[in-house]
């Protein structure tokens, strides 16, 4: 796990050393242990890393890495966990290693197999590789981008990092705006990729490669979410998941150090526990945060949950003024905002406080298993604004009438009347923080904004159940483009590795085979069948997000710190999580001016 960053050129230009050297300074939290750079023989590539060590300690894991000829060179941020049974497979046709690591192990597969190796990649990555001899990088991204890559692709050059602060602090890219990217943000609480806040910058994708060449860029996917149901039962459907969730709770323990548990009041995490167990993990240690003061407080679940499985548990109490001066670091640490984060800097603070570098999360869970109420909503209210579009006048009626109430949830599903009736229309309603026209007029204070962000919008899968097609959009849009962002930029803030068991792409396919009516069953039932270790008190408590207590900080002890952004808002901010949106692309804008 570590932070990369590199620059691709045609022909030398004295400010690129110096470019790459703000970047692996702006990165070097990522990596804490080790770090190193690489030029290539005729200066087309300069490569940085910074290394979090977790496999093959020694210092034969350094990077950028090289093979024996010298042809091909890597810098990499991720874990493949297969990585063993590769090399095995790679040393039998003939390869040879001088290191434990699974860097080596991705280079002689691609020098073996080229892009064909990516899909054997059985884990979380971003890499660049250089081929001295075709002149060519191929930059790549795990299938759910749970590793982040951006780039900055102008004229013949382009530099890559993990973060887009660190390519801002290259002094290569310009500091603009992205109309999109602030319209994105501001409709839904994270920018969708592959934009950017910044015009200049882009995301590689999820399952996607690009190849440069003097200049040129090329693109392919190798990698797509695919559900393609086969017969099964309930028994047959919970044991083909039991199998799946252990083979990957199993692969993903593969570590030369110590692997924690961030461990809340809900059922993914508490299957993480159970599965860990099962996957015969006696020594298990568990992480979480509470708010004593609050009705909803997790940590006593978390705690009881902890003595039931026999962990060692450890428990951070947090409070309005220490939550509030965690604040500082989280704008520090944000390298795009979002309305969630705050959370995971501090769990992530406390595992690395007690000598952690490596964490299991629960993240995927809700996506891959209905365990949120869009499973209920979006399809209800694709079917009600179906019926209502056979009578035209009575739906624009009750469209103009929702649009002028006072309640942000009714406006947003006003301006789902005025559109084309679809999962994706029924889905931005129900994500959405403001509506398409108020984040248009909030955009106009930061961008230039000649249209309102359509191409922000998620489209209507096609996928042939509509609960299907809602597991897509959750895992294609809130997860990553919010949830994964924001575990990978404040655990790695902490100088953590956070890893992800149930967004596995062996796990995924294995679940797609299963039909939506027994996976997406309401109340998680397939994973409660799967893992019947999860305690009662777990499974029978109510749904609740892994979230700071915001809307009642924002009313009583926060109201301060935000009130400049009420005062000045052309639209009403009402909720919290409108509030804070605002408040948090406004501290990005400030701290994106200091860099």
């Amino acid at each position: 796990m570590c932070g990369i960053a590199g620059i691709l050129r045609t022909g030398g230009d004295d400010r690129d050393a110096s470019a790459l050297e703000a970047m692996q300074s702006a990165l070097r939290h990522r990596g804490p242990d080790d770090a190193g750079t690489w030029r290539s023989p005729a200066g087309e590539a300069l490569f940085a890393h910074n290394r979090l060590s977790i496999i093959d300690l020694t210092a034969a894991g350094h990077q950028p890495m090289s093979s024996d000829d010298g042809r091909l060179t890597i810098v990499y941020n991720g874990e493949i966990y297969n990585h063993a049974a590769l090399r095995e497979r790679l040393a039998t046709a003939g390869a040879a290693f001088r290191t434990r690591s699974d860097t080596e192990v991705i280079l002689r597969a691609y020098e073996a197999h080229g892009t064909a190796c990516l899909p054997m990649l059985r884990g979380m990555f971003a890499f660049a590789i250089w081929d001295a001899r075709d002149r060519t990088c191929l930059l790549a991204r795990d299938p759910f981008g749970i590793k982040p890559l951006y780039y900055h692709a102008a004229g013949e050059r382009l530099a890559f990092a993990s973060e887009v602060r660190a390519l801002v602090r290259s002094g290569l890219v310009p500091a603009d705006l992205d109309a999109d990217g602030v319209l994105g943000y501001l409709r839904f609480g994270a920018v969708r990729e592959p934009a950017t806040l910044l015009a200049a910058v882009r995301a590689v994708e999820p399952g996607q490669w690009l190849r440069w060449r003097e200049g040129t860029l090329e693109s392919g996917k190798y990698w797509s979410l695919v559900f393609s149901p086969e017969p099964a039962n309930a028994v047959s459907a919970a044991q083909a998941t039991r199998a799946a969730l252990i083979d990957s709770v199993e692969h993903h323990f593969v570590s030369d150090v110590p692997v924690g548990i961030f461990l809340s009041g809900g059922i993914d995490s508490t299957a993480l526990v159970a599965l860990a167990r099962a996957a015969g993990h006696p020594d298990l240690r568990t992480f979480s945060i509470s708010f004593p003061d609050l009705p909803n407080d997790e940590g006593e679940v978390a705690r009881r949950t902890a003595a039931h499985f026999g962990t060692r548990h450890e428990d951070w109490p947090i409070g309005a003024g220490e939550a509030r001066a965690l604040m500082g670091d989280f704008a520090q640490s944000m390298d795009q905002p979002s309305i969630d984060g705050l959370n995971t800097l501090a769990v992530s603070r406390l595992a690395r406080r007690h000598g952690l570098k490596v964490v299991l999360s629960g993240l995927g869970g809700d996506e891959l298993f209905a365990g949120y109420k869009s499973f209920r909503h979006v399809p209800r209210m694709t079917r009600w604004h179906r019926r209502l579009e056979r009578v035209g006048p009575a739906r624009r009626g009750l469209a103009n009438a929702l649009s002028g109430s006072p309640r942000p949830q009714w406006r947003r599903l006003g301006e789902m009347l005025g559109d084309t009736p679809g999962l994706g229309t029924s889905y931005s309603a129900l994500r959405g923080i403001f509506t398409r026209g108020e984040a248009a007029r909030l955009a106009a204070g930061y961008v230039a904004t000649p249209h309102q962000g359509a191409s922000s919008e998620p489209a209507s899968p096609e996928d042939a159940d509509e609960r299907d097609a809602v597991s897509r959009l959750e895992l294609t849009h809130y997860l990553r483009n919010q949830l994964l962002r924001d575990g990978d930029v404040n655990s790695m803030a902490c100088g953590l590795e956070l890893r992800v068991p149930l967004l596995d792409a062996v796990l995924v396919s294995a679940l797609g085979r299963i039909p939506a009516s027994l996976r997406l069953r309401p109340g998680k039932r397939l994973l409660l069948d799967a893992v019947p270790e999860i305690p009662g008190w777990v499974a029978r408590r109510p749904k609740r997000g892994f979230l700071f207590p915001f809307e009642r900080w924002l009313r009583d002890e926060w109201r301060g710190a935000f009130a400049e952004q009420e005062k000045r808002s052309p639209v009403p901010l009402q909720t919290w999580y409108q509030k804070w949106s605002v408040f948090m692309l406004d501290r990005w804008i400030e701290g994106l001016r200091c860099r």
